[in-house]
C-alpha cells in the first residue's frame, strides 16, 4: 500500500475501535419501551370519544411545550414517556375522533398502526427487491389486486406512494412521456410543440403542482367548466382539445375526478373516456378520495368507465382508513412505469444469472428509498376483510345522506348541493333572516365565522367548501367511528353557535336576529 493511502500516517488513529452500544438497545429494553408506547396508544383509543376533537391552540404555547433542546445525555425513559403522553393528549389533532369530519382524512386502522410499527422495526428499503423481498412482493400483489378491483386488465399494476399528490405526479409523468410524441426523457419538454393537460375547475390542486413539476408550465392547464352537478362538461372538453390541436398544441392528458374534494361529484367517466380514445389522449382518474368506493356494491355503478383509465390515483389513507401516509398509483400497463422512471446506478450490481430476484420498485417511480407503506394497507385488509370494508364505506355514504335529510328537515339550515358519496355541504341560515342584496354576502360571512368557531369550540370539527359565491359548511365522512348521533350533535352545536354569531353580526338591514 502506498504511504499516502488513506488511514496511514499523519497521526490518524488506525487502532481497532471498541464496540459502542449506545444506540443498540437490547430486545428486552426495546420490548419494554414499545410496550409503554403501546399503552399510550391504548389509552388514547379509550379516551378518544370524550376528548375535545380540537382546541384553540396557540403556536407559542405548543412550541414552548414541545420544542425542547436536544439533550447531551439521554432523557430518562419515564420522562420521555411522559413527554410523549403530553404530545399525544394535549397538543395533537385527532383525525380519528368520531366527530372529526373535516377535509378527507381517514381514522387510521388499529391493525394498520401495529403493522406500521413492525414495518419500521424491520426497516426494509423497498427501492430494491434484494433489500425488501417480502415488502416488494406484498406491494406488487396488493397493487395488482387494487387494479383488478378497479377493473383494469391483466398486466396492470402500480406502486404505493406517499400520498395522492405523488401518485398524480407519477401518473401524469407517464402520460407526458407516452403521449408527447417524442423522447421527452432524453430531449426535454422543449423539443416539441407545447403540451396541454385538461381538468375541471373542481380538480384538486395536486394536478396543478404535478404539471408545474413536470416542466409543462401552468399555461399548459386547460380548466374545463362544470355543470350544475359540479361535473366536467364533456362538450367543452372536446372543444378545448380540438382548439388546441388546431393551434399547434399537443394534448397529452385529461384528469377526470372520481369524487371531487368539495362536493364528492364524479365526472362523466364513460364520456370522457370516449373523448380520450378518439383524440389519443391519456386518461388519468384522480380517485384520491372516492376511488375506494368501488368496493361497495351500491356505490360501484357510480364509477362506470373508470376501468377504461390509463392511470388511477387513490389514497388508502383516506377512504380505506389506513394510517398516514399512503397513496397508490395504478397504470393500465405496468411496463409504462419502468419506461418513465428506470435508471441505472453503477453502485448497484446484481448478477441476474445467479439470483432469482423480482422487480426493484425503486425503478418504477421517483424514489429509490421507500419504506414499507404497503404493509399497513395489506394488514388492514387481511384483518378486516373486503366485506367489512364494503359495508363501512356504504355506511359512510348512508350517514352523509342521513345528514342531508336532517339538514332539509330543519328551518335553520339549507342544503347546498345534493349529497354525493360521503360528502354533505350545507349552511346555517337564520330562520328570520331578511332578503335583499346583502343577504348572500352576509350568509357567506356568517358561515365562514361559524366554521372557524366550530373548529375552535372542540365539540365537533367540520371544514368548508366554496361553491360559486357561497361559503358553505362541508362534512366528509371517511371515519369508521362516526355515527348518526355525531352528525346530530354537529347540527345542534352549529345551530347554537350560529344563532349567537347571528345576534352579534347581523346588519340592521336584514332584520333583527334572535338574541
Amino acid at each position: 500500500m502506498s504511504a499516502d493511502a488513506p488511514g496511514r500516517g499523519d497521526g490518524v488513529n488506525t487502532e481497532r475501535p471498541e464496540p459502542l452500544r449506545d444506540l443498540d438497545w437490547p430486545p428486552e429494553r426495546a420490548r419494554a419501551f414499545t410496550g409503554k408506547v403501546a399503552d399510550l396508544y391504548g389509552d388514547l383509543l379509550e379516551r378518544l370519544p370524550e376528548m375535545p376533537v380540537g382546541r384553540d391552540w396557540r403556536r407559542a404555547e405548543v412550541r414552548e411545550a414541545l420544542a425542547r433542546p436536544v439533550p447531551e445525555d439521554p432523557m430518562p425513559e419515564d420522562e420521555l414517556i411522559e413527554y410523549l403522553r403530553e404530545l399525544a393528549f394535549r397538543w395533537s389533532g385527532y383525525l380519528g375522533h368520531p366527530r372529526f369530519y373535516a377535509y378527507i382524512s381517514g381514522a387510521g386502522t388499529v391493525p394498520g398502526a401495529a403493522a406500521d410499527l413492525l414495518a419500521a422495526g424491520i426497516n426494509m428499503n423497498v427501492g430494491g427487491w434484494h433489500l425488501s423481498p417480502s415488502a416488494s412482493e406484498v406491494e406488487r400483489h396488493l397493487t395488482e389486486w387494487f387494479a383488478s378491483v378497479f377493473g383494469l386488465p391483466e398486466g396492470a399494476g402500480g406502486l404505493l406512494t406517499s400520498g395522492g399528490a405523488m401518485a398524480t405526479f407519477v401518473g401524469l409523468k407517464v402520460a407526458r412521456d407516452r403521449r408527447a410524441g417524442w423522447d421527452v426523457r432524453t430531449r426535454g419538454v422543449a423539443a416539441g410543440p407545447p403540451l396541454a393537460v385538461y381538468l375541471s375547475t373542481e380538480t384538486h390542486v395536486v394536478s396543478d403542482r404535478a404539471i408545474d413539476m413536470l416542466g409543462l408550465g401552468l399555461d399548459a392547464l386547460r380548466r374545463i367548466p362544470v355543470d350544475d352537478g359540479y361535473r366536467m362538461r364533456v362538450d367543452l372538453l372536446r372543444e378545448a382539445i380540438r382548439r388546441d390541436v388546431a393551434d399547434g398544441r399537443r394534448p397529452v392528458a385529461v384528469v377526470a375526478t372520481a369524487g371531487t374534494v368539495a362536493t364528492g361529484a364524479i365526472d362523466p367517466l364513460p364520456e370522457i373516456a370516449d373523448v380520450c380514445a378518439e383524440e389519443g389522449v391519456w386518461l388519468h382518474v384522480d380517485g384520491a378520495y372516492g376511488g375506494p368506493a368501488v368496493l361497495a356494491d351500491d356505490l360501484r355503478p357510480l364509477f362506470a368507465g373508470i376501468e377504461r383509465a390509463d392511470s388511477i390515483a387513490f389514497d388508502p389513507h383516506k377512504w380505506l382508513y389506513t394510517p398516514l401516509s399512503g397513496g397508490c398509483l395504478l397504470v393500465r400497463d405496468l411496463a409504462h412505469l419502468r419506461e418513465s422512471f428506470d435508471a441505472e446506478a453503477s453502485y448497484v450490481h446484481q448478477d441476474r444469472e445467479r439470483t432469482d430476484r423480482g422487480q426493484d420498485l425503486g425503478r418504477l417511480g421517483p424514489q429509490f428509498s421507500r419504506s414499507f407503506w404497503a404493509l399497513k394497507v395489506w394488514v388492514s385488509l387481511l384483518a378486516h376483510g373486503r366485506r367489512a370494508y364494503a359495508a363501512r364505506i356504504s355506511h359512510d355514504a348512508a350517514l352523509a345522506r342521513y345528514l342531508g335529510a336532517r339538514v332539509e328537515e330543519r328551518e335553520d339550515f339549507e342544503l347546498a348541493t345534493p349529497v354525493n358519496l360521503s360528502i354533505c355541504c350545507f349552511r346555517y341560515v337564520p330562520p328570520d333572516l331578511g332578503g335583499g342584496p346583502e343577504r348572500e354576502p352576509y350568509l357567506s360571512m356568517l358561515n365562514e365565522r361559524l366554521m372557524t368557531e366550530l373548529q375552535l369550540d372542540g365539540r365537533v370539527y367540520c371544514s368548508n367548501a366554496v361553491l360559486g359565491d357561497r361559503f358553505v359548511l362541508r362534512v366528509c365522512i371517511v371515519n369508521f367511528r362516526t355515527e348518526a348521533e355525531d352528525l346530530d350533535a354537529l347540527l345542534d352545536v352549529a345551530a347554537e353557535i350560529g344563532a349567537r354569531l347571528d345576534a352579534e353580526l347581523r346588519p340592521a338591514s336584514l332584520g333583527e336576529g334572535v338574541a
